[in-house]
C-alpha cells in the first residue's frame, strides 16, 4: 500500500547526473551535500538539481518545445550551472568568463534565456538522457516529481565549484564508494538516491549507463510500504532496472 494518496500535490523538479570519465573504471558521478538547514534532505548527498520554475518553462516555449520535459530539462541544465559550475548542455561552449559571466547572473536573478544570450551560447538539450523519474506519496510538508537526467562532463570544462548557499560540499565519486561511505555511517542519501545509485553502480561507463536507460522506459516511481516476513519494508517496481527494491523502513532515510 502507499503511504498517502496520489493526489498529494508535488513541486515537480529536475536532477542531472554528471559522469566525469577516465582510464580508470567506472566512472565517477558528481555529488553535492546539501545544507543541514535545508527543510528538504538536509546534510544529505543528492545529485545537482531542484525546482523546474515558471522561467524554464517560457524557454522552452521560445525553443518551440512547450512540454515538461523540455523544461525538467532546461531546470537540470540550469541547476547544475548554478550549484556546481558546470557548463552541461550548452553549445557553443561559452569562454571561462563568459560561463562566470553567466552564472554570476543566474545567482542574481537574470532569467536563464537572457543570461544565455548574453554569454552567446545555447542550449542542446539532446545532451541529456532521460534516466528515471521519482515521486514519493508519502505524509511530507513537501513531495517532489523528479525526473533524473544522465549527462557526460563536456570536455575543456572547468574545475565544479559548489555554491555555498543550499550545498556546502561537491566531490566526484563512483557510486559504489559513495554506497560505501553511507554504508559506513559517514554519509546520508535518501531513498531515492540510494536505489538510484545502485543501479548507476552496474555500469562501467556512461555508454552502458545510457544503454539501460533506453531499455527501460520511464515510468514515475512511487514507492510504497509493505509487510515482508513481519518487517515493514519501502517498496518500488521490480522490472525498472533497479538491483534492490525494497529496503526495511527502519533503515529507509527519507527526504
Amino acid at each position: 500500500m502507499t503511504d498517502a494518496p496520489a493526489e498529494i500535490p508535488s513541486i515537480p523538479a529536475a536532477t542531472l547526473v554528471v559522469f566525469r570519465e577516465g582510464n580508470a573504471r567506472p566512472p565517477q558521478l558528481l555529488m553535492v551535500e546539501r545544507a543541514k538547514a535545508m527543510a528538504f534532505a538536509g546534510g544529505a548527498l543528492v545529485f545537482p538539481g531542484g525546482r523546474i520554475d515558471p522561467g524554464d518553462h517560457s524557454l522552452a516555449a521560445l525553443l518551440d518545445r512547450p512540454d515538461d520535459d523540455t523544461a525538467a530539462r532546461i531546470a537540470a541544465i540550469r541547476e547544475t550551472i548554478e550549484e556546481a559550475g558546470l557548463p552541461v548542455g550548452l553549445s557553443p561552449m561559452p569562454s571561462p568568463s563568459a560561463f562566470e559571466t553567466l552564472r554570476a547572473a543566474l545567482h542574481a536573478g537574470t532569467a536563464f534565456g537572457e543570461a544565455l544570450a548574453e554569454a552567446r551560447a545555447g542550449l542542446d538539450l539532446d545532451t541529456l538522457e532521460y534516466f528515471a523519474r521519482w515521486r514519493p506519496a508519502h505524509a511530507h510538508a513537501r513531495i517532489f516529481d523528479t525526473r533524473f537526467y544522465l549527462a557526460r562532463l563536456p570536455a575543456g570544462a572547468p574545475d565544479a565549484r559548489v555554491d555555498a548557499t543550499e550545498n556546502v560540499r561537491l566531490f566526484w565519486a563512483t557510486a559504489a564508494d559513495v554506497l560505501a561511505e553511507a554504508d559506513a555511517g559517514r554519509a546520508t542519501i535518501i531513498f531515492p538516491t540510494r536505489r538510484n545509485l545502485e543501479r548507476l553502480a552496474q555500469f562501467a561507463d556512461l555508454d552502458a549507463a545510457l544503454a539501460d536507460a533506453r531499455a527501460h522506459p520511464v515510468r514515475t516511481v512511487t514507492p510504497w510500504t509493505e509487510m515482508r516476513d513481519g518487517i515493514e519494508h519501502l517498496c518500488i517496481p521490480d522490472d525498472l532496472g533497479y538491483p534492490v527494491t525494497s529496503e526495511p523502513m527502519s533503515d529507509a532515510v527519507r527526504g
